[in-house]
């Protein structure tokens, strides 16, 4: 994969991103001037909110377990399974992502190992693909993963794995008291951990663009020098959290579902992650033809499948 237009590899899901879009055109005009839009918002009443209550962390340790039934009915890579053809996409992907950190290394080594996993709109399969990820980048020898759940409005990575949800990264940037690390979910997966959404709040936006935002980060990385975060962003239309989360990412991770998103969303999309200097896509939901893949016959899961 490359900044905008992604590196060509046979049969991958990166080289039918780019057949289907060219980001040429979008490149060459990405600094062009662009006229403000004047928003006009008539006032609202603010309702009285009762202050919150404390949250409640359970004592750091132990290993949570992952049901890999559960993974295998959802269409989700299974740790330790026979490597099928869904396991070999996520492995090139992954291998794409892993070489451009490399680039980015060279000059920010903590920058390189942050991923964004986002999407333009609803339902395009980035949760899905974030998981994925996360598994599939787990069975790397020499990283440790941590998945985080950032899409405020609706945080779904503990669900797909089948685990409660409980405080996380909104508590964290509320309140200074908190140890994120106390937050973070170990599981018996090797090398993979969790963050969870924590504490919906009208503000998540603020809280995101806080500096806290940066200090919370530089401590995840501090923790282990072998941790690469992945974030599983809101879609980038449809909340403004994903534009302030692409600050803070090496690179993100652009999920194109085949059959919905429009050239026009996904320019957009691309414009407005312009803080994160390496976009890379990933195609979704692709129909194939019988003998067209590279890795056997493969098969989809409804809305989710790659």
């Amino acid at each position: 994969m490359s900044d905008m237009t992604p590196r060509k590899v046979k049969a991958s899901l990166l080289e039918r991103a780019a057949e289907v879009y060219d980001f040429a055109e979008h490149a060459r005009a990405r600094n062009a001037p662009v006229a403000e839009q004047p928003v006009v918002q008539a006032p609202v009443a603010q309702p009285k909110v009762a202050a919150p209550a404390p949250v409640k962390i359970a004592p750091r340790g132990g290993v949570t377990a992952i049901d890999r039934g559960l993974l295998s009915a959802r269409g989700i890579i299974v740790p330790g399974a026979p490597i099928d053809a869904l396991t070999e996409e996520f492995r090139l992907v992954k291998r794409q992502l892993l070489t451009t950190a490399r680039t980015i290394r060279r000059s920010d080594a903590d920058l390189s190992r942050t991923i964004l996993v986002c999407s333009a709109q609803p339902n395009d399969g980035k949760t899905y693909c974030a998981v994925n990820l996360a598994i599939s980048m787990a069975a790397e020898r020499d990283v440790e993963v941590l998945l985080i759940d950032a899409d405020f409005a609706k945080p779904d990575v503990m669900a797909r794995l089948g685990l409660p949800e409980g405080p996380g990264l909104l508590d964290a940037l509320a309140d200074p008291k908190i140890d994120i690390e106390r937050c973070v979910v170990r599981t018996d997966v090797p090398q993979l951990s969790l963050l969870p959404c924590g504490t919906k709040t009208t503000s998540d936006t603020e809280l995101v663009a806080s500096a806290r935002t940066g200090a919370l980060i530089a401590q995840l990385l501090a923790a282990d020098p072998t941790r690469i975060l992945i974030f599983d962003s809101p879609p980038v239309l449809a909340a403004s959290p994903a534009s302030v989360l692409a600050n803070y990412a090496g690179q993100a991770m652009l999920v194109v579902r085949a059959d919905r998103t429009g050239e026009s969303d996904l320019r957009e999309a691309v414009a407005l992650l312009d803080g994160c200097e390496h976009v890379q896509l990933v195609l979704n939901a692709v129909a194939h033809a019988p003998g067209g893949r590279r890795f056997g016959s493969y098969y989809t899961q409804g809305e989710d499948a790659v």
